[in-house]
């Protein structure tokens, strides 16, 4: 996640389920922002739909009029923004820088867990989503999360919710092909997936969870068209194809 992202429409899609997720703060989420500096490109700029307030504010007026305001000017366009906001309803963050070496991501994933042993969700909000064949500690490491690293806090008996931007290929072959990789790092999860016009979320919940985080994924699945968020619950084992 970069600071310059925030506003966006997938920012409006990516708050408005996890509100519904933390069902009033119900459950508890903490928030791994995976925060990586500006790189000065422009792909942040998909603001256009908070001009459109007839056809996207009733969704989540409360959260639409926050982001208004956050895409207003430079300064109020930070993380630090949507947290002093109560975006999502008492959420904790881990708001630090991520580096790209080893050691720091190391030590950065340790302080994540330690902020989030009493939560319900993590939500991991990296800048592309999962690993690709890049290997972890290399220039750019930091804009994937690491199966290893989803094994790990799953194992801790978290649920996970997972930010992946869609790359130029097929997308239900993309979902199906992440959806296999999540399986063998967590074998024991339920997996419900929330695809938008540009990225897809990956729900993971241990089996540990409380039922009320399973129900608040399920109620995400029926809220709202295909053409904002559609939800698909995957079940505990592989899908047929």
């Amino acid at each position: 996640m970069k600071d310059q992202y925030v506003g966006d429409i997938n920012d409006y899609r990516k708050y408005v389920l996890l509100r519904l997720l933390s069902a009033d703060s119900e459950n508890h989420i903490g928030v791994c922002w995976m925060l990586t500096p500006s790189d000065g490109r422009m792909d942040g700029s998909k603001l256009a739909y908070l001009q459109q307030h007839e056809r996207h504010r009733h969704i989540d007026p409360v959260l639409f009029d926050i982001l208004v305001h956050a895409a207003s000017s430079p300064d109020h366009r930070r993380l630090a923004t949507i947290e002093d906001s109560g975006t999502i309803p008492g959420a904790l963050y881990q708001n630090d820088l991520l580096p790209d070496d080893p050691a720091g991501r190391d030590a950065f994933m340790a302080r994540s867990a330690s902020a989030f042993r009493n939560v319900d969700l993590i939500f991991f909000d990296p800048d592309n989503g999962l690993e690709v064949a890049l290997p972890k500690g290399r220039r750019n490491s930091s804009k994937y999360l690491y199966l290893d690293e989803v094994a790990t806090f799953f194992d801790t008996g978290k649920s996970l919710l997972i930010y992946q931007h869609f790359p130029r290929i097929e997308r239900s072959a993309f979902i199906n092909s992440c959806v296999e990789r999540l399986r063998s790092a967590a074998p024991r999860a339920a997996i419900w997936t929330y695809t938008t016009a540009h990225v897809v979320f990956l729900l993971l919940i241990h089996p540990e969870s409380p039922a009320r985080l399973a129900f608040a994924a399920m109620l995400a699945c029926e809220r709202w068209g295909s053409e904002f968020i559609a939800g698909r619950f995957l079940g505990f084992e592989p899908p047929i194809l």
